[in-house]
């Protein structure tokens, strides 16, 4: 009986106990428009533009010309991240996703549903537009 709890300690000690499987890696969007590379960003994980599949209407130097800002209309969309300050919370990740069909920024809650998916939540208010991004090669 000793030998199973030092193993059931062991364990317990060997993994944490709330930790969300990482999101960190390439991850092609639902719309397969785009591959986006999350990563560090300081003291939190961001999601940048790496790779078009689909080519923007301006080709792959396409400027952010739907940004409300109108002193950021003329930042390139590819390495723009996309994804900001998200920071881990129990078994998801929040921050903020800015889309640049539209030009507009919303709450984000990120989920890894699996080794290959990757559900993204974009919310204003209550109300919230899910896809999953599957893992890119």
């Amino acid at each position: 009986m000793k030998k199973f709890f030092a193993c059931m300690a062991a364990l317990m000690i060997a993994q944490p106990l709330s930790a969300a499987d990482p999101i960190a890696g390439r991850w092609i969007t639902e719309e397969r428009d785009a591959v986006i590379q999350i990563g560090s960003c300081g003291q939190s994980l961001c999601g940048k533009i790496v790779k078009f599949l689909v080519a923007p209407p301006q080709g792959k130097n396409q400027r952010d010309v739907n940004n409300a800002d109108p002193a950021k209309r003329n930042r390139k969309l590819m390495g723009m991240p996309v994804l900001t300050g998200l920071d881990e919370e129990s078994d998801l990740w929040r921050g903020e996703i800015y889309d640049p069909k539209s030009g507009k920024t919303y709450r984000s809650v990120i989920r890894r549903k699996s080794a290959n998916v990757l559900e993204v939540k974009g919310c204003v208010g209550p109300f919230c537009q899910t896809q999953n991004w599957r893992k890119a090669s």
